[in-house]
Parts: structure tokens; sequence; C-alpha cells
């Protein structure tokens, strides 16, 4: 068999090969292993080299059926724990996504996620998280907690999966679609909303969204800020007790919060993110 002969056989085999990738990955694949398999000699090339070619192709093959197959597919499309992230500490740990969505892991809580996450945004968690989608109308964000399914296209909202496998999810800005396994209803969420799955019983109620401080010391303003984004507050003596009537969003951006206060006082400020301090002067 001549090397044309040869090298379409072999493509065929290759394009046979049952694999969850895209074809553009699977044929970049062939080329990579036709350029080292039929490297150009100048010297009279003797058929046992292409023996040897099909030899490696064969052991490629069923390498890369091993490769293949070590990302195996859940049945939610998710490729099996490529990614994992867990929080051991007892500090809320920030992470940023592949797709520049930004997470707050909770203590002991978990994500797992695919390597082609950009393009496959699905990803499953277990404790509880706090989620500020990037939008992508092209690729729908889906997070798979218990039997439970939360889609969105961009918004924020928390997820927490208790020990019990009650599943909370409660929507602070924008708008999500509610699945659960087996079942065909879905459940829109508004903002304000939690959606609770507990026993198979699921449940759509009111919560509050917000924290109110009605004049109260500023330093009472500062130490909501320490604890709920991990961040040593200062404040000038002659603020400690200032007076603050104000309401806040649970999950309002720090730097945010910061400057609103920074605007409500005259002060400047600097955030110090290595030491997690914020300064007013």
């Amino acid at each position: 068999m001549d090397k044309e002969n040869l090298d379409e056989e072999l493509k065929k085999l290759w394009d046979e090969i049952p694999v969850p990738h895209s074809e553009s990955t699977k044929e970049a694949s062939w080329e990579e292993f036709r350029s080292k398999a039929f490297v150009p000699k100048k010297r009279k090339i003797k058929i046992w080299r292409y023996c040897a070619a099909a030899a490696v192709l064969l052991f490629v093959l069923i390498g890369t059926g091993i490769y293949f197959n070590s990302e195996s597919i859940t049945e939610n499309g998710l490729a099996a724990a490529t990614n994992v992230i867990k929080n051991t500490t007892s500090k809320i740990k920030f992470v940023v996504l592949p797709d520049d969505s930004k997470l707050e892991l909770s203590p002991n809580a978990k994500i797992c996620y695919g390597d082609n996450f950009a393009v496959n945004r699905k990803i499953e968690v277990d404790g509880q998280v706090y989620f500020k989608v990037k939008k992508d109308k092209k690729h729908p964000f889906q997070v798979f907690s218990n039997e439970t399914i939360t889609t969105v296209l961009g918004t924020s909202f928390t997820v927490n999966e208790t020990e019990n496998e009650e599943v909370m999810v409660e929507l602070f800005e924008g708008s999500v679609q509610m699945n659960v396994k087996g079942q065909d209803q879905k459940w829109i969420l508004k903002p304000g909303q939690k959606f609770t799955y507990a026993n198979q019983t699921i449940s759509v109620t009111e919560f509050s969204r917000f924290i109110d401080f009605e004049n109260e010391n500023l330093s009472a303003v500062s130490a909501y800020i320490e604890k709920n984004y991990g961040y040593k507050v200062t404040l000038p003596q002659n603020y400690q007790n200032q007076k603050i009537t104000i309401r806040i969003n649970k999950k309002e951006d720090l730097k945010t919060i910061v400057q609103l206060i920074s605007e409500m006082y005259n002060l400047n400020f600097e955030i110090n993110e290595d030491l997690k301090q914020i300064a007013f002067q």
C-alpha cells in the first residue's frame, strides 16, 4: 500500500472514533498526528515504516479513547470534575471563572466545572455560593445542585445546598429559571424570591435582599463590611459615632458601598487588597 492510500485509510479510522469533542478539535488532532507520523524524508521510505506508523496510530487511538473517556460526560453534560475548587478556610473565598463570572464561596463550599467552561457554562455546587454571572446570551449559565438546575443569562444570586441535601436559591438581581430533575414544570424567580427544594417538596417565598441601618453609628456599617466582605475598616476617631441611615443590598459590590460612604461624609479612602483593609481619611 502506497503512502497516499495508507494516509486515506488511517484518516477514515481516525474519523470513525467517537469522541465528545468538536469536529474542529478532532481535525486538529488528526493533523498533529499526521505531521508526526509522516515526516518527509530525503531517502526512500520503506514499507515497514508505514506499518510502524499504523501501529502507532492504533496505539494513539486507544490512548486517545482512554483520554477522552477520562473526561467522562455526566448526565448534566458537565465534564466530570475537571476543575474543582473548595474553600477550606473560615472566610469567604473569591473566585473568577473563565467567563469572568464572579463567585463567593462560603466556608466548606465547593464548585466543579469543565475545561470547556467558556462555551459550556455548567457548574456543580456543594455548599453555599454567591454568583454574579457574566451576561452571555449564546451560552446560558447553569448551576447544578442536588436535583435542581438554575439557568441564567446574567444575574446575581446565591445557591446553598445544605448537608441534608436541601437546596435554596435566593435571587438578588435579574431573573433565573428553576428546574427539578424529573419534573416538566419551570419556576421563574424575580428579585427578592427564594426557591427551596427539600424532601422532594418545592416552595417559592419572599426574602429581604437588603439590610437597613436607621440612625445608627457609622461604626455599625464598618462592622457589617468586616463581617460580610472580610475587610477591616478604619475610620477617623471623630466619625466613629456619626449617625447614618442607609439601605444596602446584601450582595452589593464592596467598592460601591465604600464610595457611597466617602461621598456622604466627604472622606477619602484607600483600599489595600493585599491586607484586606479599607482606610477612610
